[in-house]
């Protein structure tokens, strides 16, 4: 297995496995009411079992290379992480997320795990364009996608239905050259 170190002592990016389901759980279950604010993932993940499943279809997302899931540990304590919801290697294109615990708020982890895994995108998969698509109500979601240098795309209109109401869905994206001219800038 490997470990990325996100910037500090203690913060590190791995892969989510099916193995991690007891951990996942423990985790989603620290964090359920504050994940659950803006995204389904704790009405999914709700027992060990469906921990499991969530995670094995993701590896099996991976072996298709149709997805990637990844946590984000800091003192070896899983407190969110970083995914593909999507990936399509033959048009270029990709969809990423993420979810934190409330431990975890405010030191840049999601933004730090999410440079990893677009780099790894476009320059080892090829991928042209990384979205990211966020409730508009998911302020520090957006956050993230401003500072990851993404455009706002547009608005998808009363899309997602969440805990019996619509919500409205920015779609926010970084194609390659843009990345690669912002990486170099930098």
């Amino acid at each position: 297995m490997f470990a990325i170190s996100l910037g500090d002592d203690s913060a590190e990016l791995r892969p989510l496995e099916p193995w991690h389901a007891e951990e996942f759980l423990t985790h989603m279950d620290r964090g359920r009411e504050f994940i659950g604010q803006h995204i389904g993932l704790p009405d999914v993940v709700t027992d060990l079992a469906s921990s499991r499943a969530y995670l094995r279809m993701y590896a099996e997302k991976a072996a298709a290379d149709e997805g990637r899931i990844y946590g984000i540990w800091t003192e070896g304590k899983l407190v969110g992480g970083v995914l593909f919801r999507t990936m399509d290697v033959e048009q270029g294109t990709a969809e990423a997320g993420c979810w934190l615990e409330p431990s975890a708020v405010g030191r840049g982890l999601v933004t730090r795990a999410a440079r990893v895994i677009i780099e790894w995108a476009i320059e080892e998969r090829g991928t042209h364009r990384v979205e990211w698509r966020v409730s508009a109500a998911n302020a520090p979601s957006i956050a993230v996608a401003q500072r990851l240098g993404m455009t706002k795309d547009g608005v998808l209109r009363a899309s997602y239905l969440y805990q019996g109401k619509r919500h409205d869905i920015e779609v926010w994206s970084v194609l390659a050259p843009e990345w690669r001219a912002s990486r170099h800038a930098s």
